[in-house]
């Protein structure tokens, strides 16, 4: 197996270290990373200025590339044949906060992984609570199991895997899970700058889910599961289709 691995806390971050060292009994490893944080950047696809990537060393002197892009801008490249031997696996993470519910149109690990599926390449996300203080060497052995599953039954095409590890080492099993609710508490906080001009960020309290609703990501995680959520590229609402197709849409 030939695994590319890739992050969105930057090349840099224990998360993606701990993942490769995990990952190393499975097969050939290749990353490729971003040189700073590009958490909450979405699905971005770099297409107006050039890209660039350097040779690296992560902090056990394990060679790497570091790309000036976002996560998925990384697998792209990768993809598309920065990387000439066939990647068989993305695996994007460790990321050190959980991605539940509508964060995975917000992830750069999980839409880095996104990007895996939609070039025809299996993609594995992998996330854990607990912030700065998160286990990431167990996280990483759980997810290596998880790659290891990967691997030996395949995913279906257009998919991918969503994988959030509650923190601790108390964690009770394994749970496939659908997506759950995410609760955002945004506000918007003005400030003037030195010349008296506005300028804006996005504040508020931290978002919360709905951990009641049983078989969610959000329950998993609550309950102490990995939560295993596969994700598809189709995002078709298929239950509104003949709701809309009763309306009298006329052409002007």
């Amino acid at each position: 197996m030939h695994i590319l691995l890739t992050n969105d806390d930057g090349i840099g971050a224990p998360g993606l270290l701990a993942l490769k060292q995990a990952l190393e009994p499975s097969g050939k490893t290749t990353i490729v990373a971003p040189s700073r944080n590009y958490s909450a950047a979405g699905h971005r696809k770099t297409m107006h200025k050039p890209l660039r990537i350097d040779e690296t060393q992560l902090s056990d002197d394990s060679p790497a590339w570091v790309c000036s892009g976002a996560p998925s801008d990384c697998v792209a490249l990768a993809l598309l044949g920065f990387v000439k031997e066939k990647v068989d696996l993305v695996v994007s993470g460790i990321n050190p906060h959980a991605n539940l519910g509508q964060d995975v149109t917000y992830s750069g690990t999980v839409t880095a992984a996104t990007e895996a599926a939609i070039a025809g390449t299996p993609g594995i996300a992998v996330s854990v609570e607990g912030g700065s203080s998160a286990n990431f060497g167990a996280a990483a052995k759980i997810a290596a199991g998880i790659v290891q599953t990967v691997i030996r039954y395949g995913l279906p095409p257009k998919t991918l895997l969503n994988v959030n590890i509650p923190p601790g080492s108390d964690i009770k099993g394994i749970r496939i899970t659908r997506q759950g609710w995410r609760i955002y508490r945004d506000v918007l906080v003005e400030r003037l700058d030195p010349r008296a001009r506005p300028y804006y960020w996005i504040g508020g309290e931290a978002p919360t889910g709905i951990a009641e609703d049983e078989g969610t990501d959000f329950w998993a995680l609550a309950q102490g599961y990995v939560s295993v959520t596969p994700l598809q590229l189709d995002l078709t609402a298929r239950e509104a289709i003949p709701v809309l197709e009763k309306w009298d849409f006329q052409l002007p």
